[in-house]
């Protein structure tokens, strides 16, 4: 009998080894999410975390949710840094920047969990062409970037024709630029050019949206 085999009650399990395959990927990003691992680490058999996800798959869709939450959480926490603008249009780009800043911290803070918020799980699952990832769409992060885009236009900062796929613009902008400070060149970028650089990023993010 493993001595530090736990006892839990019906669903327990479930959040422990989520808990444990979440800090495998903030250790080492989605490559070392194994369900395996995730027993052992919680101290239980690999037969009763199958019990609770049928597989590598599964696990590491939990391991991305949790990820995207603790993105969006960050983001939150960014907005809360700043007081809110009485102006509607000064409120909007505030939000739009404070969204962008949660965001690279994040990824900065946090390699291996951003790393696997992105991922595409079938591969990492063994499964190529299987079942999608759930749509980015829904998740909080993109839920906070649409409705601050949809601020920008009912303000009269955004014109209408520039509203479509705008998301897609500005997610892509922030999101490059977080690869590029993790595993591109931008990697050994000094401090003192880092803010700068992600200040000037945003700038660009801001005109590129309201012209």
């Amino acid at each position: 009998m493993n001595p530090n085999r736990r006892n839990y009650h019906h669903g327990d399990l479930a959040n422990a080894l989520t808990a444990a395959a979440t800090q495998l990927a903030r250790d080492g990003g989605p490559e070392a999410v194994v369900l395996r691992e995730a027993a052992r680490k919680v101290g239980v058999s690999a037969t009763a975390a199958y019990r609770h996800f049928a597989g590598h798959g599964e696990l590491i869709h939990a391991v991305k949710d949790h990820a995207g939450e603790q993105l969006a959480a960050s983001m939150r926490t960014e907005l809360a840094r700043t007081e809110p603008c009485p102006d509607p249009g000064d409120e909007a780009l505030r939000r739009l920047r404070a969204l962008g800043i949660g965001y690279l911290r994040f990824a900065l803070a946090e390699p291996g969990l951003f790393r696997t918020a992105f991922c595409r799980a079938d591969i990492y699952a063994g499964h190529p062409g299987g079942a999608q990832d759930a749509d980015m769409m829904a998740s909080p992060a993109y839920q906070m970037l649409s409705e601050t885009i949809d601020a920008l236009l009912s303000c009269g900062l955004m014109p209408p024709e520039r509203r479509p796929h705008a998301e897609v613009f500005a997610w892509s902008v922030v999101h490059g630029l977080a690869m590029l400070l993790l595993d591109g060149p931008l990697s050994h970028l000094p401090e003192s050019d880092r803010e700068p650089a992600i200040e000037r990023a945003l700038d660009r993010v801001a005109d590129g949206l309201t012209g």
